[in-house]
């Protein structure tokens, strides 16, 4: 038996409602500054976004040279998330070169940031992701664009931040039983540049470094002088590189001081996917069973 032409003309219907959710449907092309918030949107995002970081595994953020594919790709893109506080320079040049008429998605708004004074100038620290409760802001940032930009998808963006907001809870805590299980006295670390402090701030470990809050800045001898006069006398023990940052002068004051090497930190960049740290939360493990283990000995 044939349909009726009623019911027909309501298949029909149901078909175009159905193609055009498809369409509507569509996966969201995400550009992202920098690894470690690639990898957050990533969790936040899942299979309905295609993401891509402009900075590399194992790339300085802080002076990244973008490419004339990196301009293609901001053109095209659906949404764009920067961490914002000054950690992205070349972004502005970036935007200029690819004709760009979108705004960023900040994804550190609403973060308590600290202040410090580098090269006479009052600025902010951009680093606020080595304390997990700030990339819990990011995450809910994240949720925020990513259901703006896709409503349809709203629902799977809130269970997506919920699993990984608690996967950064359990992240949190595993940070203060190992760091709390040492006397304060002895967490103290050098490293290459001040890339810690949200970490020190919220886990109750001091950092001392040569080099400011960006691996731009350089240190003068007398900078250097007096950092290892401090070393000597807070006696500091332990020193580390970092994944992204050139090694060479924390070697240098390690040999006056007597530190010994600690490891391997990754501050601002994951490691490729065959890494230690290929993504944010594997990476601020790693860094913490690093610092753990070096100020415990």
């Amino acid at each position: 038996m044939r349909p009726t032409k009623p019911i027909l003309g309501l298949v029909a219907s149901a078909a175009i409602i159905l193609g055009s959710s498809a369409a509507l449907a569509k996966t969201l092309d995400t550009v992202v500054s920098f690894t470690v918030l690639a990898d957050v949107v990533k969790n936040v995002g899942g299979d309905h976004v295609r993401v891509k970081s402009f900075v590399p595994p194992n790339g300085d953020p802080h002076d990244y040279e973008p490419t004339p594919d990196d301009a293609k790709a901001l053109k095209a893109a659906d949404l764009t998330f920067v961490s914002g506080n000054g950690l992205e320079t070349w972004f502005e040049r970036l935007v200029k070169a690819s004709g760009y008429e979108g705004k960023p998605i900040v994804a550190s708004v609403g973060i308590e940031t600290h202040t410090m004074e580098e090269d006479g100038a009052t600025v902010d620290d951009p680093h606020v992701w080595n304390s997990v409760p700030n990339v819990e802001i990011w995450v809910a940032n994240i949720e925020t664009a990513l259901a703006a930009a896709d409503p349809e998808y709203a629902a799977d963006f809130a269970a997506n931040a919920a699993r990984y907001s608690q996967a950064l809870k359990d992240a949190d805590a595993y940070a203060r039983a190992r760091i709390d299980a040492v006397p304060a006295a002895q967490r103290k670390v050098l490293t290459s540049h001040d890339a810690f402090g949200y970490f020190g701030r919220e886990y109750g470990v001091t950092f001392l470094s040569p080099l400011g809050l960006s691996t731009e800045t350089e240190a003068s001898a007398a900078d250097v002088a007096r950092l290892i006069d401090q070393i000597k006398r807070e006696q500091v023990k332990v020193y580390f590189f970092e994944n992204s940052n050139d090694p060479r002068l924390v070697q240098q004051i390690a040999g006056a001081t007597g530190a010994q090497p600690g490891g391997e930190l990754y501050p601002e960049a994951l490691s490729p996917a065959d890494g230690p740290a290929p993504t944010y939360i594997d990476m601020f493990r790693h860094n913490v069973d690093l610092i753990a283990t070096a100020i415990a000995k």
